[in-house]
Formats: structure tokens, sequence, C-alpha cells
């Protein structure tokens, strides 16, 4: 059994099932995250109503990899531990076990995020089907105390095939969309809060570069240009990249 007054965070094992404490979390805080003003700020308004026992909304965070999503999840248990908050990790096979999970916090006083990274399904994927359960109850009312947050690169989190939208009608000036559609759409709909993460621009980039630099004392253009060229052999500019060309810059310092 866990004490949820000292254990801030648990992921569940599915092949034990329990949920195992999480002893050291990610340190990561939101004044780290650049680029992604917006969307953090939506969150934490979301996640400080939840917390103040508002009406407060299921999130889907989706869009481009490496833009920040999981780490502004985790950022905010840093933020908002000491006032209840606490988040369990929960992995896509797992759904399947989210109404045990969830009975087994229901009535603690503490509020739960069940998050879940790198959400989504496939054709005939039908793991689906107890989230949204967890998300709109069933015969019982979800509890009060408990959002789902979820990442995903997906925006319906099921796959999208042209011959869907070919089954879709025009009818007396209105889009019936087809049934597969429908269904994908449903889901994603469950989320109330939907933030679109988008590839950082250039200067943004070189923001985030700058951010873990703060003690650099050589030539900044130089760095720059450095960790433009590793960015692009990583067909990617984004706060992920900004770590790895950090380590590697550190690593090669080292050597």
């Amino acid at each position: 059994m866990i004490d949820w007054n000292t254990t801030h965070a648990a992921i569940w094992r599915q092949r034990q099932a329990y949920l195992r404490p999480v002893r050291q979390t990610d340190p990561i805080r939101l004044d780290q995250l650049l680029g992604i003003d917006s969307q953090k700020q939506q969150l934490i308004a979301n996640t400080e109503r939840f917390l103040a026992n508002k009406p407060a909304n299921n999130a889907l965070l989706w869009g481009a990899r490496g833009t920040g999503k999981s780490s502004l999840v985790k950022a905010l248990l840093n933020t908002y531990k000491d006032r209840g908050l606490r988040i369990i990790e929960v992995d896509k096979q797992d759904l399947l076990y989210l109404p045990e999970i969830v009975d087994s916090i229901r009535e603690h006083d503490q509020r739960f995020i069940i998050y879940c990274d790198d959400l989504s399904f496939e054709s005939g994927d039908s793991l689906y089907k107890p989230l949204k359960s967890v998300l709109e109850g069933s015969i019982e009312l979800p509890p009060d105390n408990v959002l789902f947050y979820a990442t995903s690169n997906r925006r319906h989190l099921l796959p999208e095939h042209m011959r869907d939208n070919l089954e879709t009608q025009l009818v007396d000036g209105e889009v019936h969309y087809s049934d597969t559609i429908e269904e994908k759409i449903s889901l994603s709909d469950r989320f109330g809060l939907r933030l679109a993460f988008y590839p950082q621009q250039t200067q943004a980039y070189l923001e985030i570069v700058d951010s873990y630099f703060v003690d650099f004392n050589g030539d900044r253009e130089t760095l720059h240009k450095a960790a433009l060229d590793f960015a692009h052999q990583n067909a990617a500019k984004n706060g992920r990249s900004a770590k790895q060309f950090f380590n590697a810059y550190c690593q090669i310092q080292r050597e």
C-alpha cells in the first residue's frame, strides 16, 4: 500500500499488477521549458483549477516529437506536489487496468493525474475502450480527484486513412463523417483540453540551447552554428535536440 502523503508519483507494473512508488523523479522545472508559453499557461491553469476542486479537463498534448510535451507534465508535479498533486504513469498496454487503478485512489485526499506518454492506437486496437470509460465514466461517474493527461504525436490518437475520408458524405449541407472517423474523433473529443505542439523555429531552438549554456564563455556564434549543425543531423530543432547537443558538447570538452 502506497503512502501518498510521502509518495508523489508511481508507475503501474503490469506483470506484478501493482503501483511502484517513484523515489527519484525528473527534476525538470516549468521555467526551464522555453518556446511553449501558451501551452504551458493553459495546462497550468487547468491543473490549478483541478487542485482547487474546480471543474477541469482531461488533457491531450499532441504534436511534434521533442517539443516538451512530457517534460511539461513532469514539471507540473515538481511545482504542485506540495499542494497535493500526484502522478501515476501508465503505459498504453496498461490501459486495461485503468478501472482498478482509479478504484485504488478515488477515496484519497490527494489529486491524481494519470499520465500516459506517447499514446496512440493502431487499427483494430481495442485498448482505448477502458480509457473512454475512465474519461467520461460508465454507470459510475469518474472520481473528481482524478484527471487523465496524455501525450501523442497524433491529434486523434488513431490512424487516419484516405478510405475513411472517402466514406464521408455531405448531406443537405451537413458533413456526415464515416463511422470510422466518428470513432476516432469521439476518442480525442473526450479530452476537453487539446494542446498542439509544433516544431520550434530556429530562434526558439537557439534560446533553448542558450538556457543550457548559461556559463559558456566562448564564442556564442560558433556555439550556435554547432548547435544548428547538430539539429540538422538529427532532423529536429527542438528541446530534446538542444539537450542532446549540450550533452554531446560537454562530452567533447571532457575528452
